[in-house]
C-alpha cells in the first residue's frame, strides 16, 4: 500500500536532546528511522535543547535534525514548554508533516496537543509505566494511535482509554550482536578488576535510579555471599547516575555489607553487548520495567538472566526456559536463583541456547519496523477517506 499517490508520507519525530543521557528510546526510535522504507515514509527528527548524545545518534541514522529552542531540553518549566509548545504549532501548521510520533514524556503532551490543534495525526509511542497520567489522561485526546513495547505497559481498559487504538509492538534489537565474543568480553573484565579466572562475574545494566532497583542489586550480591561464603562471585554495575544521591547510598551500601572489591562501579560504557557478554549472568532487579533492553540483549549474547518477576520482564522471560524470574524486592529470592545458574552449568547453557533461539526469533528490527509501518498505513488510510 502506498501512503500517498504523490509522495512519502512525512513523518516528525520530536526529540529532547540531551548532553549525557541516551536511553532505550532514543536507540528504537533511531533504529525505527533509519529502516523506515523511504520509498513511502519521509521521516525528520525535530531536537529540542543544546547539542547532546541524541543529536550523534541522529546523524548516525542518516538524519541532519532540525534543531529548535537550544536553551531548553529535559524536563523544561512551565513558560519552557509553553515555548516547546508554541514552536511545535508553528512547525505543524506549516502543512510539512502528516504525523507526529513521539517517543518521550514532555513530548507526548506537548507535540500531541500541537498536533491535535493543527490537525496532524499523532502516534503516542508509550514506553513507561501504564499508570502515567498522561497515558490515561492525554492520550485518549490526542492520539491516533498508540504502540505500546508490552502488554504490561499499554493502557487498561476503561471507559475513558486509548486501549482500543493500542498496538503492542516490542522494541527493536541488533540481532547481529548474537556474534559478540563473550571470551573477549570476560577476558576485559577480569583483566581491569585484577581478578581470577574463576571469578563469577553477575552484571547490572542500566541508569542508577530506583526503579532499576541498584540497591537491591548489591543486597543480592551480599544475599548469595552468605548463603555461599566460598563462591567467586562480583557484581558489576555499569551505568550512571539518574537519581540524585543514588550512587553514594549505593556506595554506602557497599561498605557497610563489607563488599568493597566484590561489587564494582564500571560507568558508563561503550560497547555494552561486549560487556554484557562478559558477565556470566545478567541479574535485572527492576520492577515496573514496561519492556527492559538489556533483557534482549543478554539474550542474543549468550548471558542467562535472573529477573524480577514484574512488569515487561514476565513478557520477555518464560520462567525457567528463557530466564529465570524471582519475586520483586527480594533479594534472598534472587540470589537463590542466581546460586541456581551458578551452581548449575546444565541449567545455565539450557537458558542460553533456547534464550538466543527466542530473540533471534521475536525482535529483529525487520519485524519491529514493519508493525510501525502498519500503523503509519492504518492512518493514511483514515486521513485519505476523509
Amino acid at each position: 500500500m502506498t501512503c500517498n499517490a504523490s509522495r512519502p508520507l512525512r513523518i516528525c519525530f520530536p526529540i529532547a536532546d540531551r548532553a549525557r543521557e541516551v536511553g532505550g528510546s532514543h536507540i528504537s526510535a533511531m533504529t525505527l528511522i533509519q529502516n523506515l522504507d523511504r520509498r513511502r515514509f519521509d521521516p525528520k527528527v525535530i531536537l529540542i535543547g543544546e547539542t547532546g548524545r541524541v543529536d550523534w545518534l541522529a546523524r548516525n541514522a542518516g538524519q541532519s535534525p532540525e534543531r529548535i529552542l537550544p536553551d531548553l531540553s529535559g524536563n523544561p518549566s512551565f513558560l519552557g514548554s509553553v515555548r516547546i509548545f508554541r514552536e511545535a504549532v508553528r512547525l505543524l501548521s506549516s502543512g510539512n508533516y502528516d504525523i507526529v510520533h513521539t517517543n518521550e514524556g514532555h513530548m507526548h503532551a506537548l507535540w500531541g496537543s500541537a498536533a491535535r490543534l493543527c490537525g496532524v495525526a499523532h502516534v503516542w509511542h508509550h514506553r513507561a509505566n501504564p499508570d502515567a497520567r498522561g497515558l490515561r489522561f492525554l492520550a485518549p485526546l490526542t492520539a491516533n494511535q498508540v504502540i505500546s513495547v508490552s502488554r504490561f505497559a499499554a493502557p487498561s481498559r476503561s471507559g475513558y482509554s486509548a486501549a482500543r487504538r493500542c498496538t503492542v509492538i516490542h522494541s527493536p534489537f541488533d540481532l547481529a550482536i548474537a556474534d559478540t565474543n563473550r571470551t573477549d568480553g570476560r577476558r576485559r573484565a577480569l583483566a581491569e578488576l585484577a581478578l581470577a579466572d574463576e571469578a563469577m562475574l553477575v552484571g547490572f545494566f542500566g541508569h542508577f535510579s530506583d526503579r532499576k532497583r541498584p540497591l537491591k542489586f548489591i543486597e543480592t550480591i551480599a544475599a548469595v555471599r552468605q548463603a555461599d561464603p566460598e563462591i567467586p562471585i562480583h557484581g558489576l554495575m555499569f551505568g550512571e547516575e539518574h537519581d540524585r544521591g543514588l550512587q553514594h547510598q549505593m556506595e554506602e551500601a557497599i561498605e557497610r555489607l563489607g563488599l568493597q572489591g566484590r561489587v564494582h562501579l564500571m560507568g558508563f560504557r561503550k560497547r555494552g553487548a561486549t560487556w554484557l557478554a562478559g558477565c556470566d549472568v545478567l541479574l535485572v532487579p527492576a520492577i515496573d520495567e514496561p519492556f527492559g533492553r538489556t533483557l534482549i540483549e543478554a539474550m542474543l549474547v549468550d548471558t542467562p538472566i535472573v529477573a524480577a518477576a514484574s512488569g515487561g520482564n514476565v513478557e520477555a522471560i518464560d520462567d525457567g526456559r528463557t530466564g529465570l524470574l524471582a519475586t520483586p524486592d527480594d533479594p534472598e529470592a534472587l540470589a537463590r536463583a542466581l546460586l541456581s545458574l551458578l551452581h548449575d552449568p546444565a541449567l545455565a547453557q539450557s537458558i542460553r541456547s533456547n534464550a538466543k533461539e527466542h530473540a533471534l526469533a521475536s525482535f529483529g528490527i525487520e519485524t519491529h519496523v514493519r508493525g510501525v509501518e502498519a500503523i503509519y498505513d492504518r492512518i493514511n488510510v483514515a486521513r485519505m477517506a476523509r
